[in-house]
């Protein structure tokens, strides 16, 4: 057999500690190989001590240091090329694009949640007996109007007048008073609607019940008024219940959605992803090389947000526009870099794109509050 070229290393992976046959595996090894071809683990007979434990813990600590700050330095520096070399194979150089995103994801709505302080929106929350609408001054007193302020005393003045809040009430009063009497047939007079319209309308009575016979989950309800146990009634029931929790604790939902927002970019970016490989559907790129091209530049959109909130949160400026332009040069740079394509092809394809992106970005932020508020 022919002698394979030693490896000098130091410590347990010395080549007097190298052993014929992997400890993991069982696959046969040379005394030249550092590592086991089949399974990966390190060719080492030596014990494990104390000493070589916390030396491997910080090389490995070292290790990925340099992996991150090389991909953060490839990320800033070469827009594009660092997708170019990651597909081509230059993968242990950097690391993995999907796991590199949600850290940055993660870490820049961390930092947004614990400074917004939604909580504090709690206070305009309503009980439930109150009116959806508040139209009292405790609310009005919260905001500063300004010059507006006689305008706003004039318009509570004439609300007054009308009687609208008591008006109001009786309507409220009446409509529950109609629920309560005989509930089960409510629901069953829902149940021959349309399935959108059946759906709102039992969501509509639930709401009643939960609030005036103190129902906590849809057993409750089904046990007390004998009501079928059918998921639509049970998902009216949860409808009903996350939205009179949304109504009393607003702050505390907002919190709740924003908390879902680096997962919602996972997604998101995919159907994303869809779009930029029908714009260079030309290109010999696979959908999976878009994906992590989209991957990188959202990455270096966070890294950049993450710099902005910084510098906003140490000097009291506002630079956010500034990334935001920034970030614009580099996308034309990157999708220029990557996709080998002239000026104005790449300009056409810019906008297109972005235009998709913006649009996919309100419909996944409206789809996200939406369910969110239905399930919260």
């Amino acid at each position: 057999m022919e002698t394979k070229p030693s490896v000098n290393t130091k410590g347990r992976y010395q080549l007097r500690y190298r052993g014929v046959e992997c400890l993991n595996c069982g696959h046969p090894l040379d005394i030249s190989d550092k590592y086991c071809p089949n399974c990966s683990q390190a060719n080492s007979t030596k014990k494990l001590t104390l000493k070589d434990f916390f030396e491997e813990f910080f090389s490995n600590i070292i290790s990925y240091d340099s992996k991150l700050f090389r991909t953060l330095g490839s990320l800033l520096l070469r827009p594009g090329r660092i997708t170019k070399a990651y597909i081509s194979g230059r993968r242990v150089s950097y690391t993995n694009p999907f796991r590199f995103l949600l850290s940055l994801a993660i870490i820049y709505f961390l930092l947004v949640g614990f400074s917004s302080n939604f909580e504090r929106l709690n206070r305009f929350g309503s009980e439930s007996n109150q009116l959806p609408i508040n139209f009292g001054s405790t609310l009005m007193e919260e905001f500063d109007f300004g010059e507006a302020e006689k305008d706003t005393e004039q318009m509570l003045a004439q609300l007054d007048s009308l009687e609208l809040k008591e008006l109001i009430s009786e309507q409220m009063r009446i409509k529950d008073s109609i629920i309560l009497a005989d509930p089960k047939k409510q629901i069953e007079a829902a149940s021959e609607k349309s399935l959108l319209g059946s759906l709102f309308r039992k969501r509509e009575i639930f709401s009643t019940l939960i609030q005036k016979d103190t129902l906590y989950v849809f057993d409750d309800a089904r046990e007390k008024y004998s009501l079928e146990g059918n998921w639509h009634n049970n998902v009216s029931f949860n409808m009903a219940q996350s939205l009179i929790r949304v109504k009393r604790q607003p702050g505390a939902y907002l919190s709740s959605v924003f908390s879902k927002l680096p997962f919602t970019t996972f997604f998101f970016l995919p159907v994303f992803s869809i779009f930029i490989w029908l714009a260079y559907i030309r290109k010999k790129h696979t959908y999976t090389d878009h994906l992590i091209f989209s991957f990188h530049n959202q990455s270096l959109f966070f890294i950049l947000l993450i710099i902005s909130y910084l510098i906003d949160s140490v000097f009291g400026i506002a630079t956010n526009g500034i990334f935001i332009l920034i970030f614009a040069v580099y996308l034309y740079k990157a999708m220029r870099n990557f996709y080998d394509q002239g000026r104005f092809k790449t300009i056409v394809k810019y906008i297109f794109l972005n235009t998709i992106f913006v649009i996919l970005a309100f419909v996944g932020a409206a789809l996200l509050f939406a369910g969110s508020m239905f399930t919260y």
